[in-house]
């Protein structure tokens, strides 16, 4: 079976070559590549490295180097064509069973000039002298019809300038490693795929040969009968589309109003289609066979040919070895609708295969990858040198490719709209990244403020604010749990039910034997707990924002956070369940106590001005006070005393940004737990002051309450631990 060089090329440029070899022998990471001792040959110095960016390895020991392919024949001694099968199930590469697409296409005989005939003038309208073509049914399928800016899809073609034998020193460091151009020194003969090849002499493929030929932009080879090549012939496309953009002024205009500049035009190889039905079939009138297989020419019901992108700017798709693919366009006026069109797949484009932006991004070694939603997105990154944002093309992202992304770095970020489309765009994301989500792997969740894209983002507020943002994303764990609890009631016991049901579904689809999968369903199942599961993270969040604030403030802020708490007074609630207010006193002391020794303790007893002012203007306005936490706060500082509210505001910032960036919800544990402290101090206070000035009387009557208080703290301390170890079995 012979197997067409585009659809190898594809599948030795997406295979995960790492994980391939990781199998057979330890990796290090060595700057941008990976580092190891040789499986080929006994080592004890690494000289062993594997390039992700161009998916070639080659050992500077023994000289052993090749693709993906070559390493599963000359290793796991698979066969040439069990080697492509292999491949072709880890990256969804479909190998196809006859030769029935090619990258060669014949072209046509040029047309003889038709001398034009010549009419008597006429008064017709303007308007007829435009061609009568009838509106073409256009194939919605291949259409992009988002709102948002669209991205481009990786696909194939690994760039496979090997390496030649060097020398290598075992003795050199580890950190040794040789530059990434020492790759491209010389190219590997062209027999180091062996003769495994049946029917196809032609491998390597042309584009590893040693000729530099120079592509004009109005065709290759006038002869008919010379095939023509659909890479040449998209470069051709690609360089008219760019040489238009410098001609059709209003286009031009578009980029420079959305902040590109010129540089980044040559970057990109942004361009412009001009209007028209036909143009590219007037420019390259041999190729139209090859036009109408990229699916940049189509034909109407009425039979009549018509260019798929017509006055828009255009977006060049490139592979990993930056040859364009493929087109993107988008629409001058937004209310032209669909406002971005690609162009199909075609035997050089597989759009779920591509990634906008990569091959850029690799020219740039880039180390932190951002998946993103659109051509625009990419761009505004790459010129704020932001180096590493990608966009998939309408299709979502998938597994291999998320893999290749993850081992390039370990961590990856998503960042989505907003909107509804883009969080679910996220979650599908999210689902599709589980199952080579190792537990040395981590993915991040970004969405900007106020509906901002990143284009508009660093438009706004620059590329310094974008990446702070970008640092601060958020883990996968809060994302689940954050984007689950806005979709299920969780007051109720059926909504927490429901939501732990979905976690534990998504976690089966982690890799087998991952940690992960029992810690996160420990963390949200302990945040479902109620009040008692939260007051760890409470606690937590608190020391870390100012361990030296007093009890006092600590509770001030927490009522500010969660003015609620006080709907039902914390104090008269402890004082209930601690059961000190049936106190059961012997007759004679009760009898000689006054009234008010045996009521509750109120908050004016505590002598804490500050927070006698809190809770009290809290009670007076709670029920005026706003839904939302942050602006609660504000009207309740804005009707304190001006020394309470001096001192609180210093704090309050801080303090809302700590407990929202853990996602914590319930603050009920932890203002019973600062309450009770304060309680226990008070008692005690109350007990000394009652052994200098005896009163006999009321010092049993404390001592009563005191020991009430610390049995009922001991009985609630040996609960939360028994609640512990039924988690955790």
């Amino acid at each position: 079976m012979s197997i067409p060089n585009h659809i190898l090329e594809q599948l030795n440029s997406q295979a995960d070559l790492v994980s391939i070899i990781g199998r057979h022998t330890t990796l290090k990471r060595a700057g941008g590549e990976f580092k190891g001792c040789c499986p080929f040959h006994g080592e004890k110095s690494p000289s062993f490295y594997v390039n992700p960016q161009k998916n070639i390895y080659h050992c500077f020991g023994c000289s052993v180097g090749g693709n993906a392919i070559s390493f599963l024949r000359d290793y796991e001694n698979l066969t040439f064509i069990e080697a492509v099968n292999e491949l072709s199930k880890q990256t969804g590469i479909e190998v196809p069973k006859e030769e029935r697409q090619n990258v060669s296409y014949q072209r046509s005989a040029p047309k003889p000039a038709v001398p034009k005939p010549t009419t008597p003038k006429t008064s017709a309208p303007k308007s007829s002298s435009l061609p009568s073509v009838p509106s073409p049914a256009i194939d919605q399928s291949n259409l992009s019809q988002n709102s948002t800016d669209q991205g481009g899809v990786e696909q194939g073609g690994v760039e496979q300038s090997h390496v030649a034998q060097a020398s290598y020193d075992d003795a050199h460091s580890y950190d040794d490693y040789p530059p990434l151009d020492a790759y491209d020194s010389a190219p590997y003969p062209a027999d180091a795929y062996g003769s495994e090849y049946p029917d196809d002499t032609s491998y390597p493929p042309a584009w590893l040969s040693d000729s530099d030929e120079t592509i004009n932009l109005h065709g290759m080879d006038n002869s008919a009968d010379a095939d023509g090549n659909l890479y040449d012939l998209l470069e051709q496309i690609q360089q008219f589309y760019q040489n238009s953009l410098t001609t059709h002024p209003h286009a031009k205009h578009y980029f420079l109003s959305r902040g590109i500049t010129e540089d980044i035009f040559e970057t990109f190889g942004l361009g412009y289609a001009p209007f028209g039905w036909q143009h590219l079939e007037h420019q390259f009138p041999q190729d139209i066979e090859g036009l109408k297989a990229l699916g940049l020419v189509r034909q109407s019901e009425s039979g009549r040919d018509y260019d798929l992108l017509r006055d828009r700017v255009i977006f060049p798709i490139r592979d990993n070895q930056g040859r364009t693919i493929g087109f993107g366009g988008r629409a001058l006026d937004d209310e032209v609708k669909p406002k971005y069109i690609n162009s199909s797949d075609s035997p050089v484009f597989h759009k779920q295969h591509v990634l906008y932006g990569y091959y850029e991004s690799r020219q740039q070694r880039a180390n932190d990858w951002l998946v993103v939603e659109g051509y625009m997105d990419v761009i505004a990154l790459y010129q704020a040198g932001i180096y590493g944002a990608i966009a998939s093309m309408g299709t979502a992202i998938n597994e291999s490719q998320i893999s290749r992304l993850l081992t390039l770095n370990p961590t990856l970020t998503l960042s989505f709209d907003g909107d509804s489309a883009g969080q679910k765009a996220a979650w599908r994301t999210l689902e599709v990244a589980l199952p080579v989500l190792a537990d040395d792997k981590e993915l991040r969740f970004l969405t900007l403020p106020n509906n901002h894209d990143p284009d508009t983002f660093i438009k706004s507020q620059g590329g310094d604010a974008m990446r702070a943002q970008i640092a601060n994303a958020m883990p996968l764990s809060q994302y689940i749990f954050a984007y689950l609890s806005e979709r299920y009631d969780l007051t109720l016991v059926e909504g927490k039910a429901k939501l732990m049901s979905q976690v534990r579904a998504l976690t089966m689809a982690l890799p087998k034997g991952s940690s992960f999968k029992y810690l996160l369903n420990n963390d949200i199942y302990q945040k479902l707990g109620g009040k008692r599961s939260q007051n760890i993270e409470a606690k937590d969040a608190l020391l870390d924002f100012d361990g030296d604030m007093t009890i006092s403030q600590q509770l001030q802020l927490c009522f500010l956070f969660q003015p609620r708490a006080l709907l039902e007074d914390p104090i008269e609630s402890i004082w209930q369940q601690a059961g000190i207010s049936d106190l059961q006193l012997p007759a004679h002391i009760k009898q000689k106590a006054a009234s008010d020794t045996l009521r509750p303790l109120a908050w004016e007893d505590l002598q804490d001005t500050d927070l006698l002012d809190i809770v009290s203007t809290i009670k007076r306005c709670l029920r005026y006070l706003p839904a939302d936490a942050n602006a609660a706060a504000h009207f309740i500082l804005s009707n304190v005393r001006p020394m309470t509210q001096e001192t609180l505001s210093r704090s309050w910032g801080g303090f809302y940004k700590t407990l929202t960036a853990r996602n914590i919800l319930s603050l009920d544990e932890l203002v019973e737990n600062l309450v009770m402290q304060l309680l226990k101090l008070h008692l005690q206070k109350k007990m000394q002051e009652l052994i200098k000035n005896p009163d006999h009387i009321k010092l049993a009557i404390v001592r009563k309450q005191s020991q009430l208080l610390n049995d009922w703290l001991r009985a609630q301390q040996a609960e939360q631990s028994a609640q512990m170890t039924t988690v955790k079995s």
